[in-house]
């Protein structure tokens, strides 16, 4: 990093100007270091949602909203959601290249031999009403893990991290797969080792004792395409929920179970479930226009989801990959004309050529396409956010190593402007009024 240009902060107190480092990342806008900010002025920034502040330096991913580019370790998304497969963003996002043949066989084997739980471990899913959001099962049963392998609380061992990481992601289709078998009342079904990861995850979700079960391999093809998108996306609240856990030293079990706590919020990883959702509400082709009606009026509480995106201002490049994949998924199957994937078309054609949708930038984003994909697969909305979780795992527990490993790494302790009230004297309770 380039340490040589500062910035000079004026202050009326000051008669010489606070001067602070500029830092220079590989990509992106520089970064003013403010960490002597109060030793210097005796002041804090105030910055709600961090939306100007870098909380960490980080080598895993790279968003640039305004151009729409969405990089892995150097790697434009569209390269890889292309020519690689779940496994190898894996490696990638853990080791910072991608696999070589050998390493890749050898990480298989690694995450396979890792993908059942323990039989104990099953037990947990008894104590949850069957009707329980697969949400609320996955956070408790993820963090429980930490009961089961003691070793990750020591987070000093880099062997011991690399190897919580692997039960991580070797496990969470498995964990996520029984949330599902259990609320539908059916058997819970162990891994197959020679299948794929996504067609592993299609077996334990949908196979039946009754009958076999052969994962389509279009359809599995999409569901990790749906993984690999949404692997990691920089520091985005659930990830910052598993750095700022993982920085008191908890161990990783029980920050992935933060960071999937987190991800259940309708803000986050919930919006292609409220995106289908809203589908479901408006109902039919013929109610179209009376939405975008209610969308257009600032006074209406109805918002369309799953259009325009925080971070990206022009266009998501994960939604043009999540479209194809839409399409090919509905021509395997002969959806085109169910009746929400054609609302979803039209309302689709609608937003990308009505002037009030284009001006404001609100095209359709991924999570618009992913519930689709999804709903087409066979995924209920209940299980799109769990999905979600599964895929970010991997960026979780790399970006949590990448923080352990980080010798500035301290504590998260954000600072407050406080508004209450200022120092007074406690009144017996006799003479309060």
């Amino acid at each position: 990093m380039d340490q040589k240009k500062v910035a000079k902060l004026n202050l009326e107190s000051n008669e010489l100007p606070a001067e602070f480092p500029i830092l220079s990342g590989s990509m992106g806008p520089d970064v003013i270091d403010i960490r002597k900010l109060h030793a210097k002025s005796g002041m804090f920034t105030y910055d709600p949602g961090f939306l100007s502040t870098a909380s960490s330096s980080s080598e895993i991913t790279f968003i640039d909203g305004e151009k729409g580019i969405l990089l892995y370790r150097g790697y434009p998304i569209e390269q890889l959601a292309e020519h690689c497969d779940f496994m190898e963003v894996c490696w990638l996002l853990m080791k910072g290249e991608l696999p070589t043949a050998d390493e890749k066989d050898s990480f298989v084997k690694s995450i396979n031999a890792h993908s059942m739980v323990n039989e104990q471990l099953i037990k947990f899913y008894q104590g949850f009403r069957r009707d329980a959001h697969p949400m609320a099962v996955t956070v408790g049963v993820v963090g429980a893990l930490s009961a089961f392998y003691h070793e990750a609380l020591d987070v000093s061992d880099s062997q011991n991290r690399e190897d919580s990481a692997i039960h991580l992601i070797a496990k969470l289709p498995n964990i996520t797969a029984m949330a599902y078998k259990y609320n539908l009342g059916h058997p819970f079904n162990y891994p197959q080792n020679h299948l794929s990861y996504a067609q592993n995850f299609m077996h334990m979700m949908f196979a039946v004792p009754a009958e076999e079960y052969q994962p389509n391999p279009v359809l599995a093809r999409a569901l990790d395409r749906i993984l690999i998108l949404h692997a990691d996306h920089e520091q985005n609240a659930s990830t910052s929920t598993v750095r700022l856990a993982g920085s008191s030293g908890a161990n990783p079990f029980a920050c992935i179970s933060a960071g999937i706590a987190c991800l259940w919020g309708p803000a986050h990883g919930g919006a292609n479930e409220a995106c289908l959702n809203m589908l479901e509400e408006i109902g039919d082709e013929s109610r179209i226009s009376q939405y975008i009606t209610r969308a257009k009026d600032s006074n209406d509480s109805f918002r369309l989801v799953g259009f325009g995106h925080r971070v990206y201002k022009n266009f998501d490049p994960r939604a043009k990959l999540m479209r194809e994949t839409c399409h090919e998924v509905l021509d395997e199957l002969g959806l085109q004309d169910d009746r929400l994937f054609k609302l979803a078309m039209k309302l689709e054609k609608i937003a990308l050529e009505d002037e009030y949708f284009i001006s404001r930038k609100l095209y359709p984003n991924v999570d618009f396409y992913s519930g689709i994909v999804q709903r087409a697969l066979g995924i209920p909305a209940s299980m799109f956010t769990a999905i979600f979780a599964t895929a970010r795992t991997v960026g979780w527990v790399a970006q949590w190593s990448e923080m352990i490993s980080d010798p500035e790494q301290k504590i998260g302790r954000p600072r407050q402007l406080y508004t209450g009230k200022s120092t007074r004297k406690v009144l017996p309770i006799s003479e309060r009024t």
